[in-house]
């Protein structure tokens, strides 16, 4: 049985990055009076897309231990993208932050954030149930 799965992985991964995309939300709500500030966006949902199909889509088949393992890439290559947010219309001082977008965006990913905590939590039990089990 393997303890690091594709499923623990893609959690902890989904858990950092709405960590991190949280910090960026706070980030522009404090930024939202500041001249010419350009509000941030995190995409990570493709990046995490990719990473758990990595393993079925992007490696070959080696027939011979001497193979060198090509593609791949998975979660060790995962890497979030940040960029100004292409919707964000300027105010008069080009600020492009909308308060109530972001506060609706930060609690959007809370609750995704609180999800993502709750599956690992329920993944890591029933782990430690089945190898309780197996003994």
């Amino acid at each position: 049985m393997n303890i690091n799965d594709k499923t623990i992985q893609s959690l902890a991964a989904a858990i950092k990055f709405r960590e991190m995309r949280h910090e960026l939300i706070t980030s522009n709500l404090a930024n939202v009076e500041t001249p010419d500030y350009k509000a941030k966006v995190l995409d990570f949902e493709q990046a995490l897309s990719n990473a758990i199909d990595a393993d079925n889509r992007n490696t070959m088949n080696g027939s011979n231990e001497s193979h060198f393992a090509v593609g791949g890439g998975g979660f060790s290559m995962l890497a979030p993208q940040i960029y100004d947010d292409p919707n964000g219309d300027p105010g008069l001082d080009g600020n492009t932050v909308d308060a109530e977008k972001e506060i609706v965006k930060m609690n959007d990913n809370e609750v995704m954030y609180e999800a993502a905590v709750q599956l690992l939590n329920k993944k890591i039990a029933l782990q430690k149930y089945i190898l309780g089990s197996e003994k």
